[in-house]
């Protein structure tokens, strides 16, 4: 490659100043930026780097000569002291620069403080940037503030403008009147059995599910969401808000909402013994999971009653109890269409979810497995059929028109890529499985023959994790290429609206193409910028949502220190090995130097550390026992030794 060339690209720094760049002409290497030489640039900025010289690693270098756009300009910091003047330093782990403050904003401030800090232009490399304190959240390790602190980091706010709230409360207030001018438009369903089943500790609900026995061996099953985009008007404040946030947030001891408290849990939601104003999707259905009929369009529902999974699944276990009758005949139908989707390729991970139980100030005190139970598959099941029939019908109702792919978003799910398919053979080959494969391309049945292998075993959820990993991301977009983990021609987001934003939009292209109202060609622009940011708040949200975890899992272990624990070799590096630990998920590194007396070395092609004189061996996935040494709360790492 040619000194001198300019590379334009996204950068990645680290906390010592480093940065990496995508390498164009060699995407195997990234072009490295040393210390001193990225010239204000911070991580996520789009930037121009001119070519430098080969180091003495035979890495290529270069040198940022100039920033095209900020990724972000404002950080949570932690207020401390460098020589003796108050400064914020960066949460942000790849945040290489502290912020000098101005003297009347240290004035607000001490040592251990939390700050919410806008960064002023920076240009010059030589000295810190300047930033401004927007808000104090209050003290480092309380627990509101550190929940608040991973929101604001991930781009995301807690509170709601004031005009987002003066919409939602005047709709609040005109909701009876409302769903009195509606009712005579809307297919009414307030007489047909319907119910919720959602989490215990669920305040919205998006979905309902009704039934009807049409005495000839056929059901009506409906699937009623909360008419979102009745409430919430194209470029409204609510719109713009939601948008922007583009999802709702699910940490560990609360949820950060995408609409106000007051439409989500109060006039969207689908209460029990409360007429609401719902979009539903019903079928005419045999015992086969044959479709026979579908509709679509706006309701009106009254919901008979509000299951939890577990009370639900209580009835279908005693076979009897409120609602049995229809609530077994819903699970046989269910159990139908997943025996279908898994014969047609789907692939199901079965990953554990751990929950945390917290005490009055947010610590936590227990931790619990979320069991999967029947009636979360029954509620998935028509999700997903409610899905399917949704995008195909807006498929098939742009081809009638003659139109191209577009004039919807949907939910599509890529073919794995090869390269990481091929690593993970190799991979799985080193723990003793096979995943069959021709030049890292596999089929959905390779994938599941791995899983059939794995299931039961040690590896089991270490395998399947790095499966995850490998494979795709699903995404949003309006180019419909399908969905390669359920094994769908056409899939979307339907179902849930309350809290996310492509299903307010769905309801809105699906009211559209069901009065025959044709898309213009800036609305399906818009459409894919919808998408892309949706993406893009659905990775952060997730994020924000694995930091509450990871922040809660470090505080259990934090007073545990000298403790033994059972756990699984996660990841093995030149540097040490990672332990899981089997109850709590907590992951924590033990140094290679506190492995023991011998002499360690790392060998990537088992994925072991070896000693060299004992020959005892670390490999991936191997069970060990393990003594808490440390935990930074801070950093929300955990240091283990060998027990």
């Amino acid at each position: 490659m040619k000194k001198d060339l300019i590379v334009q690209g996204t950068i990645i720094t680290t906390r010592k100043g480093v940065g990496y760049i995508k390498n164009p002409e060699n995407p195997e290497n990234d072009i490295v930026v040393e210390i001193g030489f990225l010239n204000t640039a911070l991580n996520g900025d789009i930037v121009e780097v001119k070519l430098g010289k080969i180091n003495s690693y035979k890495q290529q270098t270069g040198e940022v000569v100039r920033i095209i756009k900020r990724a972000r300009d404002s950080f949570v910091c932690v207020i401390d002291s460098r020589e003796g003047i108050l400064t914020a330093y960066p949460d942000d782990k790849k945040a290489y620069a502290s912020m000098r403050l101005s003297p009347s904003d240290i004035a607000k401030v001490s040592i251990g403080d939390k700050v919410y800090v806008k960064m002023r232009e920076w240009t010059n490399p030589k000295v810190n940037p300047e930033g401004d304190i927007v808000r104090i959240l209050g003290r480092k390790g309380n627990n509101n503030v550190e929940m608040e602190s991973i929101v604001l980091e991930k781009g995301f706010e807690i509170n709601f403008p004031e005009s987002v709230e003066k919409e939602a409360n005047e709709i609040e207030k005109n909701k009876d009147s409302d769903i009195a001018k509606e009712i005579h438009k809307r297919t009414d369903f307030r007489h047909t059995l319907t119910f919720t089943i959602d989490p215990f500790d669920a305040k919205d609900f998006d979905d309902a599910i009704s039934i009807k026995d049409l005495k000839n061996g056929n059901y009506e099953i409906g699937v009623h969401i909360a008419d979102v985009s009745h409430y919430v008007e194209i470029g409204s404040a609510l719109d713009t808000e939601a948008l922007k946030r583009g999802c709702s947030i699910y940490l560990v001891d609360r949820t950060i909402p995408m609409l106000p408290e007051v439409l989500s849990n109060d006039v969207c939601s689908l209460n029990p013994h409360e007429d609401k104003l719902t979009f539903s999707a019903w079928f005419v259905m045999n015992d086969k999971g044959e479709v026979l009929e579908r509709h679509f369009g706006k309701t009106i529902i009254n919901s008979d009653h509000r299951f939890t999974y577990e009370d639900a699944q209580e009835v279908l276990n005693v076979k009897s109890g409120k609602y049995f009758h229809e609530l077994n005949k819903l699970n046989e139908i269910a159990k139908v269409l997943q025996k279908q989707k898994f014969d047609n390729g789907a692939i199901e991970f079965e990953q554990e979810e751990i929950k945390f139980k917290l005490d009055e100030n947010g610590k936590p005190i227990g931790v619990y497995k979320k069991a999967r139970l029947d009636t979360h598959k029954l509620v998935e099941e028509y999700m997903l059929l409610a899905n399917r029939e949704v995008a195909k019908f807006i498929f098939d109702a742009i081809k009638e028109r003659g139109k191209r792919d577009t004039g919807s978003i949907y939910r599509i799910h890529d073919i794995p890529d090869q390269e990481r398919m091929a690593d993970l053979a190799v991979f799985v080959k080193a723990l003793g499985y096979d995943l069959k494969n021709k030049d890292g391309k596999v089929t959905a049945k390779d994938i599941k023959s791995l899983l059939r292998q794995i299931q039961g075993t040690q590896h089991e959820a270490l395998i399947s994790t790095a499966l995850i990993r490998s494979m795709q991301k699903a995404v949003y977009s309006t180019k419909n290429i399908g969905h390669f983990g359920l094994a769908f021609d056409f899939y979307t987001h339907f179902t849930s609206p309350i809290r996310r934003y492509p299903d307010l939009l769905i309801q809105r292209i699906l009211q559209r193409h069901l009065v025959h109202s044709p898309f213009g060609d800036k609305e399906i622009v818009e459409f894919q910028h919808i998408a892309e940011s949706s993406t893009a708040r659905e990775i952060d949200a997730a994020g924000a949502e694995r930091e509450s975890k990871k922040l809660k899992q470090v505080e259990y272990m934090s007073d545990k220190v000298g403790q033994v624990f059972e756990g699984t070799i996660s990841g093995v590096t030149e540097y040490g090995i990672y332990v899981e630990e089997n109850e709590t998920k907590s992951e924590g590194m033990i140094n290679i130097r506190n492995i023991g007396t011998d002499f360690y070395e790392f060998d990537k092609k088992t994925y072991s550390i070896i000693g060299q004189k004992t020959n005892k061996r670390f490999t991936l996935g191997d069970p060990i026992k393990f003594k808490v040494m440390a935990a930074d709360l801070d950093k929300k790492t955990l240091d283990f030794v060998p027990a």
